[in-house]
Order: C-alpha cells, then sequence, then structure tokens
C-alpha cells in the first residue's frame, strides 16, 4: 500500500497550496482510524436458532482528510466507500476504531454536513425551489429568506428559470441540478458525494461535472471538504486532489495518491481528460488497482 500524507503527494514531493487545499498542520477536518465494521446479517427465519452470520465491510482503514481538500473514493461494490461516509454523516458508527469530524465524534443531526446521493431524492409535491429550501426549513429559516437563498442556489446551477417546475417536469440532468442547489443551499462545510453524476449520461456527466467542479474551486480558501464516492477512475481524477482506491472483502485501503493536475480545471474538462498527464495518472491508477486485485488475500486466494 502506498502511503500518502495529506502534504505530499506520491513520490514525497510537496504539494502545492491548491493541491492541499488545508493547512496540513491543522486538525484534519474527517479523520478515521483504525476502522473495523463488522455488519450481522439477518437469519433466514425466525425458526432460525443457530448463531449469526457477519461479515466483515471494513478493516483497518485509517485516513486523514483536511480541511478544503477533495477527495475521491473508487473501488468495486461491497468494499464500504458508502459505509464510511455513512460514519462521517453519523449513520453508522464503527464497530471497532475512531471516526472524527470536526475534531468531534459524528452525531446526528449534522447541520454542518450535506449528503448527495446518486438518485436524486426529490419530493414530487415539492417545485424546484420548494425542494432546494427544504434544509433551510429543517434550520428554521424564514420563508423570504429560504426563497432568496434556493433563488440563488438555482441560479448557480443554471435553473433558475425552471423554479416551479416539479420532479415530474424536469429531465434527470436537471434533477440532479436541483439535488446539488438543495445540497449546498445551508452551506455546509463538508460534502458527502455517492455516485452524484452516475446514472447521468455521457454529456451531461461531463457538464454537471465541470459545474460542481467550477462552484467548488470558487471557493477559494473557504472550499468545502469533498468525499466523493465513484467507481469511475477518469472521474475520480477529473475532480479530485487525492484519490484513495479500495478493495472488498474486507474493505480496505490499496492506494492513496495525490492528483497532480493543475488548477482551476473546470472550464476545460473534456480538454484535461486527453492531456499526456491525464492519462499517466489514470495508467497509474488502473495498475496499481489490477496490481492490488491481483495480490494474495488473507485466505490464501486472489481478489478475482
Amino acid at each position: 500500500m502506498t502511503t500518502v500524507t495529506p502534504n505530499t503527494r506520491k513520490g514525497g514531493k510537496p504539494m502545492s497550496a491548491a493541491a492541499r487545499a488545508g493547512d496540513p498542520a491543522a486538525e484534519p477536518r474527517v479523520s478515521f482510524t483504525n476502522i473495523r465494521q463488522v455488519f450481522e446479517l439477518p437469519r433466514q427465519s425466525k425458526k432460525d436458532t443457530s448463531a449469526a452470520s457477519t461479515v466483515v465491510a471494513l478493516d483497518n482503514v485509517t485516513l486523514e482528510i483536511p480541511d478544503g481538500q477533495f477527495v475521491a473514493l473508487v473501488g468495486a461494490s461491497g468494499c464500504g466507500k458508502t459505509t464510511l461516509m455513512n460514519m462521517v454523516a453519523g449513520l453508522v458508527k464503527p464497530t471497532h476504531g475512531t471516526v472524527k469530524v470536526n475534531g468531534e465524534a459524528p452525531r446526528l443531526p449534522n447541520l454542518d454536513i450535506g449528503y448527495m446521493f446518486a438518485r436524486d431524492a426529490l419530493l414530487p409535491w415539492r417545485s424546484a425551489r420548494r425542494s432546494v429550501e427544504l434544509p433551510l426549513e429543517v434550520r428554521g429559516w424564514d420563508r423570504q429568506r429560504r426563497r432568496e437563498r434556493a433563488d440563488e442556489m438555482l441560479d448557480l446551477v443554471g435553473l433558475r428559470d425552471k423554479h416551479t417546475q416539479y420532479r415530474n417536469q424536469l429531465s434527470q440532468g436537471m434533477r440532479q441540478r436541483v439535488a446539488l442547489a438543495r445540497t449546498l443551499a445551508s452551506d455546509p462545510s463538508i460534502l458527502l458525494m455517492d455516485e452524484p453524476f452516475a446514472a447521468l449520461d455521457a454529456r451531461t456527466k461531463l457538464t454537471l461535472e465541470g459545474e460542481f467542479l467550477r462552484i467548488w474551486e470558487n471557493g477559494g480558501d473557504s472550499r468545502k471538504t469533498v468525499i466523493f464516492v465513484t467507481h469511475d477512475l477518469d472521474e475520480a481524477v477529473l475532480l479530485a486532489d487525492r484519490v484513495v482506491i479500495m478493495l472488498p472483502r474486507p474493505g480496505r485501503i490499496a492506494e492513496d495518491i495525490i492528483v497532480d493536475l493543475p488548477r482551476p480545471r473546470a472550464d476545460h474538462l473534456g480538454e484535461v481528460r486527453y492531456t499526456n498527464e491525464f492519462r499517466a495518472i489514470t495508467q497509474g491508477l488502473f495498475d496499481s488497482l489490477e496490481g492490488a486485485i491481483a495480490a494474495p488475500t488473507s485466505d490464501g486466494g486472489t481478489e478475482r
């Protein structure tokens, strides 16, 4: 496994300030220490009196994420990527180990965290504007302030003229834009993104990746900390400062590298993916992943 500290890239060279996106001396915004997660599988029937079966979802996962860094978690289904994010959100407690958010154990509700899913999860009886207003209602904002903020966010994602339309009147790409606006509306400092663009066609996906990256990059010194789950190596390298590759059975970290591509990238993602630098990074990641998959596992077999 390649270990990369928050202020170094693979090979031990210093990161640029833009890539580091955080003070390495400061306490990490999010940290996982020696995480092991064991889930108990449900019995097949009420009459089953045998011992409950268990599955080890994560084992020996340690990871620190500094403030303002964009980290992509990449790996096959079942390697624990979403479980790690759910721990940050306070939805899952680790069986062993420690998770900290802003130096403390995660709690519910945490209004400083925004969570965006692969599906939009918009309520069909709410217009685009009222969908964006939802987290602000939870926070007790008054109606006028909610409306102004919702319009601002819809304008940010290019949908202000769609504010009165409902879910069934919007394309899938538009729905994801509304979901993104809703996630950003309350200005959380941590964004959890679980394959937010995976269900989109290639052109719409690239457009939304660019829009999201533009919003994030324009944050300057107050950029949000992003944990972004994807199966797509190209997407991870295009967007992130850092890529963490995970393997399943049990979920664990195989590689942790810094993406040495200049920022800002948002306005030319289409060009970036054809550069020699991008190809070298993605090929290196692919080779590392293939090597890790072929390596022997604890039971004497391989991942294949």
